[in-house]
């Protein structure tokens, strides 16, 4: 069975960049036909997906966060990054990644970030 575990700084400064890593066990990021993603709940409100690295290395990201989001792996770690630059007090929320391959999904637990000064 596929475990994902997000792991980064709790806390970002408006302006900075937030950094993400998914570390993966049980499965490798760059076999099994799966897509790997980030996606975020902020308070209150509903999941938001924002992209995803397949196991090829092919990326896509959601058209409104496009221009600010990057997601790259290492495959040496068996790991896949988010990075999401301009951070403002909006992009607060909890941030999950997920694994997906036909009807089999597995989330990670989640992690909270949140961007104050």
């Amino acid at each position: 069975q596929v475990q994902l575990q997000e792991s980064g700084p709790g806390l970002v400064k408006p302006s900075q960049t937030l950094s993400l890593t998914c570390t993966v066990s049980g499965g490798s990021i760059t076999t099994g036909d799966y897509a790997w993603s980030w996606i975020r709940q902020p308070p209150g409100k509903g999941l938001e997906w924002m992209g995803v690295i397949r196991y090829d290395g092919s990326t896509y990201y959601t058209p409104s966060l496009k221009s600010r989001t990057s997601i790259s792996r290492d495959t040496s770690k068996n790991e896949f990054s988010l990075q999401l630059s301009s951070v403002t007090p909006e992009d607060t929320a909890v941030y999950y990644c997920r694994a997906r391959s036909g009807t089999r999904t597995y989330w990670g637990q989640g992690t909270q970030v949140t961007v104050a000064s």
